[in-house]
């Protein structure tokens, strides 16, 4: 990204607009009229001005004199490290995004995940479409609107395309010469009222017994008011395909409303490998409570919590390949590991991985022995858990040394994911307004990562800075390869780098 100054406002004597002529203000201005003696050769004086003074169209000199007139740095600018000056500004460079579009709501989000579809795997093809929940964050005086959008998102198309790649039914339209085409993405949403903000969301898609019926999909809201609210959102995602379909007030209603927390929390997973539905949250008391679905379709939760962290329950994470096994963030700094068929309801393993709270984990999918934890000092790292031997005493804390551990963010960590199948890249997002990618194949000496592309302090695995002001929360998209939501301050966006 370029770093422009704002442009001086007084005219300067700015470029000609389309149809003027330059005038000139030399001596012979007082000199009679000009008797075109090839005027026969051109149909019209319109014809004449078509390219413009200098031969070119209006439009592409403009730019071009504007850009001219900017006094671009051409240092390298590093976002959440250099600051803008006054009247400086930040531009995306298209040519480093195969996609890149910003969605805004009504209020906004600091929580969503992206739903599952039956669209295909491994897409590629464009415009792309995609599914996703959010809950909102309304004025305190406006609390009343809050609420759980059920979005649907389509025309996502590439940043920029080529002509011969779409059909158009207009072969008179010029205003693309250079063979460029873009397209405006489409939001569909349905709202269901929440009574309170939304913490932190998250939904677990599973296939009926019916194997005819479609997979079904249920939320999980952790709000403000220390609630969390469970709802089957399946037919207000149908609704976005089947024109005429109805969402009845029964159907926004969630069909449980777990009340056991004491306070507000924002640690919140579904179980991977547990169909029938098994619910873990964590709250600002340090507790974690295991709520599971019956046969029978309720929803029970233990009334003896897992307790272990000395201050908040920042955020939990399933096992991807062991069903009863879970890790937690908190507060003070530690992460933990338990495994719910202990009936003493500790954890097996402790471990201090920060001296700041740990404010969110991530599992890696592929190599399950590894996780990922960002600390609200700004520092993130990979931790091998191989290494991490339990105690039988359990107000015992081990130390450990991480595989990785980065410290190039100087503000929180705000959330973290491993690429859904290739487990050497890294998302980071991060309270600088950067959410960043990371290839953690790259080795260099300590030498050579001293200094990458001439830029002192910028880590070699570092692939990819992208802008985002006040982003709280991302997720890869598991069928869109490289593709990431995030959600800011300013709304959401979808993107992917060249890079992924």
């Amino acid at each position: 990204m370029a770093k422009r100054p704002a442009e001086d406002s007084e005219d300067q004597g700015g470029p000609l607009k389309a149809g003027d002529r330059p005038v000139h203000t030399g001596s012979d201005a007082a000199a009679g009229p000009f008797e075109d003696e090839f005027d026969d050769e051109f149909e019209s004086e319109d014809e004449i001005l078509e390219a413009g003074v200098d031969g070119r169209p209006d439009e592409e000199r403009e730019a071009e004199e504007k850009w001219d007139a900017m006094d671009v740095d051409q240092k390298t600018f590093i976002l959440g490290r250099d600051k803008l000056a006054a009247g400086e500004s930040l531009f995306p460079d298209p040519s480093a995004y195969e996609l890149l579009h910003n969605i805004t709501t009504t209020w906004p989000c600091l929580s969503f995940d992206i739903v599952p579809d039956q669209l295909g795997a491994n897409r590629k093809a464009y415009p792309a479409t995609l599914y996703t929940v959010a809950g909102t964050q309304a004025e305190s005086r406006r609390a009343s609107q809050n609420e759980l959008l059920v979005m649907k998102l389509s025309g996502l198309d590439r940043t920029v395309r080529r002509r011969d790649e779409v059909e158009s039914d207009d072969d008179d339209d010029d205003d693309d010469d250079d063979g460029e085409v873009n397209t405006d993405p489409i939001l569909e949403t349905k709202s269901i009222p929440l009574p309170s903000t939304t913490n932190r969301i998250r939904t677990r898609q599973y296939s009926p017994q019916n194997a005819s019926r479609s997979p079904m999909t249920h939320t999980a809201t952790m709000l403000e008011n220390s609630r969390v609210l469970i709802h089957d959102v399946t037919p207000h995602l149908t609704s976005f395909d089947n024109p005429g379909t109805t969402v009845t007030p029964q159907q926004s209603k969630p069909i449980a409303t777990l009340t056991m927390h004491g306070t507000e929390g924002y640690a919140i997973d579904w179980a991977p490998l547990v169909p029938q539905g098994k619910l873990l949250t964590g709250d600002n008391d340090g507790k974690i409570f295991h709520t599971t679905c019956t046969d029978g379709g309720k929803w029970t939760s233990d009334t003896r919590p897992y307790t272990g962290h000395r201050g908040s329950v920042e955020d939990i994470q399933w096992s991807p390949s062991e069903r009863n096994v879970f890790a937690s963030a908190g507060s003070d700094g530690t992460v933990k590991i338990w495994d719910v068929r202990l009936k003493t309801h500790e954890p097996a393993v402790g471990v201090q991985v920060s001296h700041t709270d740990v404010n969110v984990i991530s599992w890696s999918r592929q190599t399950t022995h590894l996780l990922a934890t960002g600390a609200d000092d700004g520092q993130w790292a990979v931790w091998d858990l191989r290494q991490w031997k339990g105690s039988s005493d359990k107000a015992f804390t081990s130390q450990s040394r991480p595989a990785a551990s980065f410290n190039f963010h100087k503000e929180q960590i705000t959330s973290i994911e491993w690429h859904p199948t290739d487990d050497s890249i890294m998302a980071v997002a991060a309270g600088d307004n950067t959410l960043t990618l990371w290839d953690l194949s790259v080795e260099l000496d300590d030498e050579e990562s001293k200094d990458t592309a001439g830029t002192l302090g910028v880590p070699p695995q570092l692939l990819f800075v992208h802008y985002m002001e006040m982003v709280k929360e991302f997720h890869w998209h598991p069928q869109i390869p490289g593709c990431i939501m995030g959600t800011g301050g300013n709304g959401f966006g979808v993107f992917k780098t060249i890079s992924v």
